[in-house]
């Protein structure tokens, strides 16, 4: 059975909606550096990697020194050609990996907010079936440059580089399509302080009210996107396997 690793930086941020599916689909292996858990060094005997959210910059390295280990497993991810998912900080510390700059944006974009397909995402497997213009969740104020050589997939109004595509299989997504409802609620809740500094450009209330219209088709494609992922873990896992039995350790997903 494929083996796929999760990094949590925070105990609210989790799998959400990719829970079962990537449950259900492969031996999964928690870090909670929360928690103080040690990150493995290398992505050896991994067929995934999925790197949630959390409050804390990738440019903090002397606060949160986990941070430069990440960095470093997740180069080793993207030389291994291992598949990815990055979620909000997961995507800023890709682009950090994959080499380009990150960096805090002009404004927060915190709550529901339209995500625009680039053409670039047409032929693109994990975001196949996936609406031209759909409303995410957002919560997130650093940004980060398109990676030389990487794809950018999406974007929106305030923060032009949404989703990227560093080599054949890693991902990085500033959105959240992993949330429910119960999780925009908790989060709401728990970062208060945060929405009140911000005066009033934020309403919570309206995040609120707004949840119930949006959450079912995000969570829709949630699914769908999670599906899609653990298509390229299983595969990953099978030419990894084929290789080792060849005497190789070269493997690759397109």
């Amino acid at each position: 059975m494929s083996r796929v690793l999760v990094i949590r930086h925070v105990a609210h941020e989790g799998l959400g909606v990719m829970k079962r599916t990537i449950e259900s689909g492969a031996l999964v292996e928690y870090v909670d550096l929360f928690r103080g858990d040690a990150l493995p060094k290398r992505m050896d005997g991994y067929n995934g990697l999925i790197v949630l959210g959390g409050p804390m910059g990738v440019y903090e390295e002397e606060e949160y020194p986990f941070i430069r280990n990440e960095v470093r497993l997740i180069e080793d991810a993207l030389k291994k050609r291992v598949p990815m998912l990055g979620i909000c900080l997961g995507s800023q510390l890709l682009a950090k990996a994959a080499g380009a700059r990150v960096y805090k944006g002009n404004a927060k974009e915190i709550g529901w907010h339209d995500v625009t397909l680039t053409e670039d995402a047409d032929d693109d497997s994990l975001f196949l079936g996936i609406p031209d213009k759909f409303r995410a969740f957002h919560w997130h104020g650093d940004t980060f440059d398109v990676p030389k050589g990487a794809l950018m997939l999406a974007s929106s109004d305030l923060f032009p580089n949404q989703v990227i595509k560093a080599g054949p299989c890693a991902y990085g997504i500033q959105f959240h399509f992993e949330v429910t409802e119960e999780m925009v609620r908790e989060w709401i809740e728990l970062n208060k302080d945060e929405l009140a500094a911000l005066k009033g450009k934020v309403d919570p209330k309206a995040i609120i009210a707004e949840t119930p219209s949006c959450i079912e088709e995000l969570n829709r494609m949630g699914g769908a996107l999670a599906a899609k992922f653990m298509r390229m873990v299983e595969k990953q896992a099978l030419e990894a396997g084929s290789a080792l039995k060849k005497g190789s350790s070269c493997c690759s997903c397109h």
